[in-house]
């Protein structure tokens, strides 16, 4: 079982049976589309409520047919922690700040001054800077069949019911025809895993972890493969998913001497 806190990582008959359960539910095409990119690419909910039309597909001149691109090219605006499109803000909240002990002294020395002339004392004033998440592009291949297939099946869907498309277009749409935020599509997508394929634990990062995992464990790539695909601007990031997967852990409890 995943860590606490951690998005559970699926097996691959769990992945068949969420497949199965989203062809019973409305929307499928696009529903399909959605989970596809979330386990072959390892997108983040985020980055997917955030993609255009144009990141997965070249429209023609009338836009009524398309052709599927090769390479996705995220945008460094799309990852985790940026403002991109002015849909996805994050706002700094800090629960805890730390000093070194020179730092610390200078800070107690300039309140100390200030007390004493009675001037007006703002403890924000005194928090040392904040670090902010830089965001990374990368380029990623469209090359698993399942993939191609949904986003392929999902665009026509879309042009039969709206017949023009940009390539501005947001490439994933709510019921009532706009941009998911990225915290609606959260929720959508553990809608679909928990509810619909009944599997506990797993989340709108479980794809993203599941594909990650499969590349260090059973695909027995580097560390660096999983990073780049991954988007992590730190490897000691991608590490943590050097967790043996679920189906192992339970092989080994089942084949105790």
């Amino acid at each position: 079982m995943p860590k606490s806190g951690q998005a559970r990582v699926l097996t691959q008959q769990q992945q068949c049976d969420l497949f199965q359960a989203i062809e019973q539910h409305r929307h499928k095409e696009k529903n399909k589309a959605i989970m596809q990119i979330s386990f072959k690419l390892g997108l983040r909910a985020q980055e997917i409520a955030l993609l255009q039309v144009k990141e997965v597909a070249r429209l023609n001149s009338s836009s009524s047919d398309f052709t599927l691109l090769e390479i996705m090219s995220l945008p460094a605006a799309y990852t985790k922690g940026s403002d991109a499109m002015n849909r996805s803000k994050s706002t700094y909240q800090r629960n805890r700040i730390s000093f070194d002990t020179e730092s610390f002294k200078k800070v107690v020395k300039q309140i100390e001054t200030l007390a004493k002339s009675n001037a007006k004392i703002n403890p924000e004033d005194f928090y040392p800077p904040s670090k902010k998440h830089r965001g990374k592009a990368r380029d990623l291949p469209m090359v698993d069949k399942e993939l191609r297939t949904a986003l392929i099946e999902y665009l026509r869907y879309r042009i039969s019911v709206k017949s023009f498309l940009k390539p501005s277009s947001p490439l994933f749409v709510t019921q009532k025809g706009g941009p998911y935020s990225p915290n609606t599509l959260q929720e959508h997508m553990a809608l679909m895993l928990r509810d619909w394929a009944g599997i506990e634990k797993a989340s709108s990062h479980s794809g993203r972890r599941s594909l990650i995992t499969n590349i260090i464990h059973r695909q027995k790539k580097s560390v660096k493969i999983a990073q780049k695909i991954a988007g992590h601007v730190n490897s000691s990031t991608t590490l943590i998913y050097e967790e043996p997967p679920e189906e192992l852990i339970d092989h080994a409890l089942r084949n105790l001497t």
